[in-house]
């Protein structure tokens, strides 16, 4: 069985976000708006995305 991962796009820029959510962009390897960056499907993941879903977007892909 192949596990879950997700690829996380930023489609908006941080700029007048606020600071944490600046930081957990960057803590999710993103930083400017139309990156990607593929993760592994955790909770801890699904959380930071939690925190900013708003200026992300989510698909999960099977590998």
């Amino acid at each position: 069985m192949a596990e879950k991962k997700l690829k996380i796009t930023q489609i908006y820029s941080i700029i007048d976000t606020l600071e944490k959510h600046k930081r957990t962009i960057k803590a999710l390897g993103l930083g400017r708006p139309n990156y990607s960056v593929i993760k592994k499907d955790t909770p801890q993941i699904r959380g930071m995305i939690e925190k900013v879903k708003h200026l992300v977007k989510v698909e999960e892909i099977e590998e």
